[in-house]
């Protein structure tokens, strides 16, 4: 068929029509479609075709009519699309002719043209036929001709043949309906007549009723099932039935039936299926989203329902969510709207599509897809308007709309956007300028944001920090610099940015300066740095380069610096140091450095005010200047002072030390050598070892000084400490590295070749103290250097410390120490200072093992907690020791630290040689340290071997370098000794509480355990303590007995009032004392809160004693010197109990409460006050010492006045009364007032005699013996008063005979047979009487009842 040329546009309608006809004939197809044009519509008639025919009286014919429409305008075509989709079937037809209706009228076919082509595609549900594809080209080629199968679209219109046809595909409605009829089983078999009559009834009732419906096919009934009886049965159609077109069929169904079926037309149901399309877009959803999901369905339903989660809540039509439904191409289509899709909104949605009796829906799962962006989130542009650029990409596929840039800061720089939406990134370009970031500014942060943005309205960002940095501006020092070795200078440079990373020197060479050399400050308009040396060198000759650094962006500035040759004074070899010399003789000076190319000094010597010029002598390796001093008679005798000169040729100079000389006439010399000069005998002379009679080889230079001493006729070496030469070059050479530029770079082969020197000079270093001294000279200096050391470094340390640590070398190290005793002190804090330095690698090897040094180590992994534990053994000296840091200890250190642990069997030895007055043990010192700082407390383990089991009490120590004016020394501070649950005989174990080098001494201050000492003081003690307790019981009980009687006057009233206290105190004490070896095993208190207890009380109750020994002294002393002062009995007590409890109670609260929180209150070993950490015994030693020099005084006051005589007695009386009262004043006062404690003193003096502690035992052991006899026991009326009370008659009678004037005789009279015995030791054969009868007189009384303060 050929189409007008001015068609743009056609269609084709295939409407079916149904007539009622009375025909005998049948009616052939037409085969030629209808052609109509958009002008033709209003006034044509369509050509009809026969479909079927009905013949044998009036039947009702079914015809299709194909219809073809072309157009020019496409809006055409969606307006008739809209009218078909408005029109409702079936159309009654009109006029003369038989009743006709139109059943339904559907698009199939529409051609549009494309370029040249014209596209004919077939509608929803209809198809090309296959022949028509085999033979026609089609619109795309996967499309047609593959295996025969049909297509949608073909380009150009076939000239012959059918428009698109509905496909073999056809839809399938499930129904059912109820028959209110008994059920028969017979309905189940559907071989039975029951069956088979039922289905054919029912399906020719069915298909009267359907086939009105358009499409209609087939219709088959599947089964029956009880409920009356319910008919299940399947209708299919070539098209979706209309919406209420089912309804009217079913009444056509109920009219064909047979009543007596009676079918309930209400009782029609469908039966749901899976009948729809479901689609969501984007298919990729993102946050942000606009999110359509649309509903298909060729079922034209009126009702479209949308459901969200596992409770089906129905979607309302708001918000964010909209929801429209429409019919497109015979389809119904809602579609669910969501804006701004979020996380919130992922689940499942499902569509409900409801019509007539049918449902139809489908559900769809909805997840959220983060969008992820790669982006450098930090940057940093430099403003010398280079170019950087920014790049910004997503990992997720995605059709992306835009990619944007924003910014956001203080300042404002534009860039260049370039986006590639295909890979999905985009680049912006900054290119910034001085004028854009000016100085002031500089290190100020923008903040750049890349923005993809879906063509679906999802956005996803990505924040870049670009922080724009000014080009910093360096002002270097510009004044030429231009030095001679040894002076000092220094170069500024000066930035206007104060920003930056990092700020350091290098040389031209590029290698850094070591930071000892340059400082850094900030100022508010920029920053400087000042490299500053203050001992140049010629290794400082040359260019330096200031950097500032600031990420990646370096500003530099350069400086030459010329350094002209110049000796320095320590490395001028002067001879003779000191020299005498005859007045007649002429006397040669000479000074020497080392000879370097290109060198040319001018060297004068100086003798007083006078200058003479010095001749050259090269002698191999060192240049030589000498001067001749001439004879001169006139200076004799005379001490002459010289001294070189040298100038460089910068008109520089350096002035040597003086070289003295003794010129004398000659009549007292006895020693002359022609190297080492002339000398009086005793003269000692030091001299050079390069210049002396040191044997050395040719050319080489040996250091360090000999000293000889002139014995009779012959100079003597008195003392040597020179230095080989290997070591002594390696000795100048690190005084050279400390002050070179690159010393960290030249450091590693320094210390290889120090190790191997030392290994050739080992004998010379074991036999020379001045070798061995330059070697620990050499490790000083050179551990000030290192910042970092690796494994091979330390090795070759370590290799050098097994060389000086041999038990070879101790009596070179003796020898050193006497001239040097901070030499062992310095050696091992270099030790401490490389292994801090030491930085474990992964290939670093956990230890090192010399026969005199071992090491071992271990890092600190971030994640990994471990615990520290190292032990060492040392087989050769019968040592080991090992160390312990648990994981609790570990965790508070940073990251990757590095600890070190070295331990040396031979240095405690060496360190013992400081003179320390503590004993030294055999043991190990190991040193422990830690790469990174400290910052919370820090507790380490460790145990030593101990090999003097009875050589003292062990302590824990470590070496406090800041003890003895800092020559260093042992301190047991932070340390003490514990029991670790093991057998201690042989082993020590300490724990402390920092870092550093420790060891183990043998105190001797405390007796061994196990020795006889400490065995016969415990003896004493014990007993000494069982006596002590009963006698002050007892005490106690006879002061109560005779209380009433002994304390009929204030004087004796407080006199016992004191002594029943003192015996109180020292009871309560003791008791508190057998309490505290109860809870103490000797290591560690059994309950530490009970030994906290008997400590205070101890220490309380003992204190007590003392102030009341006190108290009963300033008694005496008021009584005797203040005689017409008499004060209240209340008062009395008042200020004796404010005073024996009062003070004690203030002294031991205070202790306790200072030092208890420390937990350094009690001893480790005893509960008794702490002396090693914080001596709070001086909290009872200084009370204790205080009150006995008092009572002492008063003792001393006492017996004065009793050796004043009386007015009236007679001379040789009152001196044997004199006698007699001094007797026992001292009798009576020493035991009682305290003053044996005064022997306690001598006991804390280290070293002290074992005698002291034995006197001191035993005085203090029986001390409450001692108040029961002389406190007591001796009082003439407490043996009164005891006489009384027993009633003895024959001590009556003996009282009786001795009264005078109604006074008693005491008991020291000389008819009491007590008195007797002391009498008789000072020839005293009378009676004396020491009470006065008392009278009326206040000042007798009083001067009596002072006298009874001694009774």
């Amino acid at each position: 068929m050929k189409l007008p040329r001015t068609v743009a546009f056609c269609f084709v309608l295939i409407a079916t029509c149904s007539s009622e006809a009375t025909l005998s004939v049948s009616v052939q197809p037409v085969a030629r479609p209808v052609i109509l044009h958009e002008h033709d519509l209003a006034g044509e008639e369509p050509a009809r075709q026969k479909r079927a025919v009905a013949v044998g009286g009036p039947a009702e014919e079914e015809y299709t009519v194909d219809v073809e429409i072309s157009f020019e305008n496409i809006s055409f075509l969606e307006s008739v699309k809209a009218h078909l989709n408005s029109l409702s079937f079936p159309i009654q037809g009109n006029g003369t002719d038989p009743a006709t209706d139109i059943m339904s009228i559907a698009m199939t076919t529409v051609c549009t043209p494309a370029g040249n082509d014209l596209l004919c595609s077939c509608e929803k549900g209809y198809v090309w036929p296959r022949e028509k594809c085999l033979h026609s080209l089609t619109c795309q080629e996967h499309e047609g001709a593959l295996s025969g199968r049909s297509c949608s679209c073909l380009k150009g219109l076939p000239p012959q043949g059918p428009f698109c046809q509905l496909s073999d595909a056809y839809i399938t409605l499930k129904i059912k309906v109820r028959l209110n009829i008994g059920f028969q089983e017979d309905l189940k078999n559907s071989s039975s007549a029951l069956y088979r009559s039922y289905k054919t009834d029912l399906e020719r009732a069915f298909r009267e009723g359907y086939k009105t419906l358009p499409g209609f096919r087939s219709v088959t009934v599947t089964h029956f099932t009880k409920g009356s009886v319910v008919v299940n049965f399947e209708a299919q159609f070539g098209s979706p039935p209309l919406p209420g077109s089912i309804p009217k069929a079913n009444e056509q169904v109920t009219q064909n039936l047979n009543q007596t079926y009676k079918l309930d037309y209400s009782s029609f149901q469908g039966t749901p299926s899976n009948e729809t399309k479901f689609t969501v877009t984007p298919e990729v959803i993102f946050e942000g989203d606009r999110v359509v999901l649309e509903c298909e369905s060729e079922i034209l339903s009126s009702n479209a329902s949308w459901y969200y989660g596992e409770k089906r809540s129905e979607i309302q039509n708001h918000g964010r969510f909209s929801i429209q439904t429409s019919v497109l191409n015979m389809s119904l289509v809602s579609r669910l709207t969501i804006y701004n899709f979020t996380k919130q909104d992922a689940g499942e949605y499902r569509c409900k599509l409801t019509l007539d009796i049918f449902e139809y829906g489908d559900a769809r799962r909805l997840d959220v897809t983060p969008i992820r962006i790669l982006a450098k989130e930090e940057r940093k542009v430099v403003c010398d308007s280079n170019p950087i650029s920014l790049n910004c990409c997503s990992e997720n596929i995605a059709n992306w709309s835009k990619i944007e840039w924003k910014q956001e800061g203080k300042i404002k720089i534009l860039g260049i956007p370039e986006t590639d939406l295909d890979s999905s990134c985009s680049t912006y370009t900054l290119k910034a300028d001085g004028t854009q970031c000016p100085s002031g500014s500089s290190g100020t942060t923008v903040t750049y944001t890349c923005e993809f943005v879906s063509p679906y309205g999802a956005r996803g960002s990505k924040n870049i920090a670009v922080t724009f940095v000014s080009v910093a501006n360096l002002t270097i020092t510009s004044d030429p610099i231009s030095v001679s070795e040894g002076q000092s200078f220094s170069i500024s440079c000066i930035s206007d940015v104060s920003n930056y990373d990092e700020v350091y020197w290098n040389t031209s060479a590029g290698i850094k300066i070591h930071p000892r050399f340059y400082t850094m400050s900030r100022r508010q308009d920029g920053a400087e740095s000042v490299l500053t040396v203050k001992t140049s060198t010629r290794e400082w000759n040359g260019t330096y380069h200031c950097i500032f650094r600031y990420k990646n962006s370096y500003s530099i500035a350069t400086k030459d610096v010329i350094i002209h040759p110049l000796p320095l004074e320590s490395d001028i070899m002067m001879d003779p140091l000191e020299a005498s010399g005859l007045c007649t003789s002429s006397h040669q000076f000479r000074c020497c450095v080392k000879e370097e190319e290109g060198e040319e000094y001018s060297v004068t010597f100086h003798v007083g005010s006078s200058a003479f010029p010095a001749e050259r002598e090269v002698n191999g390796r060192q240049a030589c200047y000498k001067y001749s001093l001439p004879a001169n008679l006139h200076l004799c005798p005379k001490n002459i002072d010289v001294f070189c000169h040298f100038t460089n040729a910068a008109n520089t100079s350096v002035r040597s030390p003086s070289m003295k000389l003794t010129l004398v006439r000659g009549e007292n010399i006895t020693c002359q050598d022609p190297v080492i000069g002339i000398g009086e005998p005793g003269k000692v002379i030091p001299k050079l070892c390069q210049f002396s009679k040191v044997s050395r080889s040719p050319g080489q230079i040996i250091g360090g000084i000999v000293t000889y001493k002139c014995v009779g006729s012959q100079w003597k070496e008195e003392k040597r400490g020179c230095i080989s030469a290997p070591i002594n070059s390696l000795l100048q050479l690190a005084k050279a590295l400390i002050k070179s530029p690159s010393q960290d770079q030249k450091l590693p082969t320094y210390l290889r070749d120090l190790s191997t020197s030392a290994g050739k000079e080992e004998w010379d270093v074991r036999s020379s103290p001045g070798s061995l001294g330059a070697v620990i000279s050499i490790l000083d200096l050179l551990s000030t250097v290192p910042t970092e050391v690796n494994s091979e470094m330390m090795r070759d340390v370590l290799a050098t410390i097994n060389v000086i640590l041999d038990k070879s070398t101790l009596k070179s190290w003796e020898r050193l120490l006497q001239q040097q005793s901070n030499q062992s002190s310095q050696f091992l804090h270099s030790v401490e200072r490389f292994t801090k330095a030491l930085r474990l690698g992964d290939n670093t090897p956990p230890f090192l093992f010399h026969p005199n040094v071992q090491m071992k180590s271990m890092v600190v992994r971030r994640g990994h907690p471990q615990t520290y534990q190292q032990k060492f053994v040392f087989t050769d000296s019968d040592l080991w020791g090992d160390v312990a840091i648990d994981e609790c200890q570990l965790g508070n250190l940073q990251p990757d630290s590095s600890i070190v642990t070295v331990a040396f069997p031979t240095l405690k030895a060496i360190l013992a040689k400081d003179g320390q007055e503590k004993a030294s043990s055999n043991s190990l010192v190991m040193t422990t340290t830690v790469s990174h700082s400290i910052i919370k407390p820090f507790r380490i383990s460790m145990t030593f071997k101990n090999n003097h089991r009875s050589g003292g009490k062990p302590q824990c120590v470590f070496w406090n370098f800041s003890l003895a004016n800092y020559t260093g020394g042992w301190d047991s501070s932070g340390c003490s000794m514990e029991d670790d649950g093991r057998d201690n005989r042989d082993r020590v174990f300490c724990k402390c509480n920092h870092l550093t080098s420790f060891s183990i001494l043998m105190s001797p201050d405390s007796p061994d355990p196990g020795s006889l000492l400490k065995v016969l003081l415990d003896i004493i003690s014990y007993i000494g303590l069982g006596f002590s307790i009963f006698s002050l019981a007892a005490c106690i009980v006879v002061e109560a007995m005779v209380w009433k009687s002994v304390t009929k006057n204030r004087t004796s009233y407080m006199r016992h009032i004191c002594i029943v206290n003192i015996a109180f105190c020292l009871l309560i004490a003791d008791i508190w004392f057998i309490v505290a070896s109860a809870i103490h095993d000797g290591h560690y208190p059994l309950n530490e809160t009970a030994c906290v207890a008997a400590t205070f009380f101890i220490h309380f109750f003992y204190l007590s004693v003392f102030f009341w020994m006190l108290t009963l002294g300033l008694m005496l002393f008021y009584r005797l010197i203040f005689i017409l002062h008499d004060a209240s009995k209340s008062t009395q007590k008042a200020i004796a109990f404010s005073l024996g409890y009062g003070c004690p109670l203030i002294i031991s609260s205070i202790t306790v409460g200072v030092t208890q929180p420390q937990e350094v209150y009690m001893r480790k070993n005893a509960c008794w006050l702490n002396w090693e950490d914080t001596r709070a015994l001086l909290a009872f030693a200084i009370p204790a010492l205080v009150i006995v020099v008092v009572n002492v005084s008063i003792t001393v006051v006492v017996i004065t006045k009793i050796l004043r005589p009386s007015v009236g007695d007679k001379p040789g009386k009152q001196e044997k009364s004199s006698l007699f009262q001094i007797s026992k004043s001292i009798g009576v006062l020493t035991p009682l007032l305290g003053l044996t404690w005064g022997f306690g003193l001598a006991t804390v003096i280290q070293g002290s005699s074992a005698v002291f502690h034995i006197i001191f035992t035993l005085l203090n052991a029986f001390q409450g013996l001692f108040i029961l006899l002389f406190g007591c026991l001796w009082d003439q009326k407490v043996q009164e008063a005891l006489l009384n009370k027993f009633s003895l008659s024959r001590w009556s009678s003996q009282h009786s005979k001795s009264t005078s004037l109604g006074s008693s005789t005491p008991v020291f009279s000389m008819s009491s047979p007590i008195s007797r015995r002391f009498n008789n030791l000072f020839g005293k054969t009378g009676t004396y009487n020491v009470s006065t009868p008392e009278t009326t007189s206040s000042s007798v009384e009083n001067s009596s009842s002072a006298y009874s303060l001694l009774n």
